[in-house]
C-alpha cells in the first residue's frame, strides 16, 4: 500500500511541475503585408513588351525588351506608406515615356499574398480618395529576401489583351 501511495505522489509532483511552465510567446505584433514589402524606392532592371496576340497565336517574335530604350534604364518608381502602412502616393522618375499615369496614390486588392491562384493587384488612382482609377497592375512576383518584384500591365481592347508590358525591379537602398 506504501509503495502505491509513493508512485501517486509522485505522479502528481509530476503533473503539478509540468502544469506550472508558462511559456512566453512574447507580445503581439501586426502579420507583415504586402504594402511593408512593396514600399520604397525601385529600380528597373528589365522591361519587357508581350504581344499577346502573337503569343496567343505562337508567332515568333512575341516578346521584346524595352529597358534599353526610349531612356528606361533610368525608370525608377516609389511606392509610400504611412506610419501604419497604409498605401499613399507612387511617382515615377526618370525621363522616360509613361506607360501609365507616372504620379498618384495607390492600394493592393489584398494586403496579404492570396492562397489562391489569384495574382495581387497594384491599383492606380489620380486622386487621394481612391475613387478616380487611372490603371491597374497585375503583381507578379512579391518582393522577399532577394528585394526583386515584377508586374505587368495589361492593355486590353473589347476585354481581350493585346499587349502586356513587365517590369522587372530590384529595390534601391
Amino acid at each position: 500500500m506504501r509503495c502505491k501511495s509513493i508512485y501517486w505522489i509522485a505522479f502528481m509532483l509530476c503533473f503539478s511541475a509540468i502544469g506550472c511552465d508558462n511559456t512566453e510567446d512574447g507580445s503581439y505584433v501586426d502579420p507583415i503585408t504586402i504594402y511593408e514589402k512593396v514600399n520604397g524606392n525601385w529600380g528597373l532592371t528589365n522591361l519587357k513588351m508581350v504581344d499577346e496576340a502573337a503569343k496567343a497565336n505562337k508567332i515568333e517574335p512575341s516578346e521584346e525588351n524595352l529597358s534599353i530604350y526610349f531612356n528606361y534604364e533610368d525608370f525608377k518608381i516609389n511606392f509610400s506608406v504611412d506610419e501604419k502602412n497604409k498605401p499613399t502616393s507612387y511617382q515615377v522618375t526618370g525621363n522616360v515615356p509613361p506607360l501609365f499615369a507616372p504620379k498618384g496614390y495607390w492600394e493592393l486588392s489584398s494586403d496579404f499574398q492570396p492562397t489562391n491562384a489569384e495574382a495581387t493587384k497594384i491599383y492606380l488612382y489620380s486622386d487621394a480618395q481612391k475613387t478616380q482609377k487611372t490603371d491597374e497592375l497585375r503583381l507578379i512576383s512579391v518582393p522577399g529576401k532577394n528585394e526583386e518584384m515584377q508586374f505587368q500591365l495589361v492593355r486590353s481592347s473589347g476585354g481581350t489583351p493585346f499587349v502586356s508590358y513587365v517590369f522587372k525591379l530590384n529595390a534601391i537602398n
